[in-house]
């Protein structure tokens, strides 16, 4: 909590109109699983995929498959194993996004848990950088401010998604060169007084 802090008094130095608003953060396994398989019936359902009809057919079936696949880039497998946690199991992985003061949040360019190349954090980087497009340098300007202020706090970014941040968790190890994660599953939220 104190890094989420810092980091957004570092947002503020560079502009007092802005803050955090955060959408995710500690969810149990259970959570998770929910989340994976709502995540696989939203795309299959923009998809026209059926997925009651699974089984019948090689094509339905390779297409679910991809499906699967593409979700996977963005949501971590419920596991139960201890040596492979959900980021957001471990409470320590969070999903945010800038606002105004007044609470409207910013354009980021993409959703928040939005499957494919739009979650990516670099995804705007061409085209802004080329110029020619206001919409897509605001947008990399955004994503690329959110990743400084949480980075200089030790905060790591998960390589497809501009929202998601870890410290402490396997991914932040990863990212970080850490020897190993900080924090393993919790499976209880943790009080108030536990964060102090």
């Amino acid at each position: 909590m104190k890094r989420l802090i810092a980091a957004e008094q570092q947002l503020q130095t560079h502009d007092q109109e802005l803050r955090f608003v955060i959408f995710d953060a500690w969810r149990p396994v259970s959570v998770q699983a929910f989340m994976v398989d709502h995540a696989v019936a939203e795309e299959c359902a923009r998809l026209g995929i059926n997925l009651k009809t699974a089984g019948s057919d090689a094509d339905i079936d390779r297409a679910i498959a991809e499906v699967r696949r593409a979700v996977g880039r963005f949501w971590a497998p419920p596991s139960l194993d201890a040596t492979t946690p959900p980021p957001h199991s471990t409470g320590a992985a969070v999903d945010l996004t800038l606002a105004a003061r007044d609470g409207d949040l910013l354009a980021m360019g993409g959703e928040i848990d939005a499957i494919g190349p739009v979650s990516e954090p670099d995804h705007y980087a061409a085209a802004a950088l080329a110029g020619r497009n206001a919409f897509a340098v605001g947008v990399h300007q955004r994503r690329c401010l959110l990743d400084r202020v949480l980075s200089e706090q030790g905060f790591v970014r998960h390589p497809n998604e501009w929202w998601h941040f870890s410290f402490g968790d396997q991914l932040w190890a990863w990212r970080s060169g850490a020897q190993q994660a900080i924090y393993g599953r919790c499976d209880q939220a943790l009080s108030s007084a536990d964060t102090a």
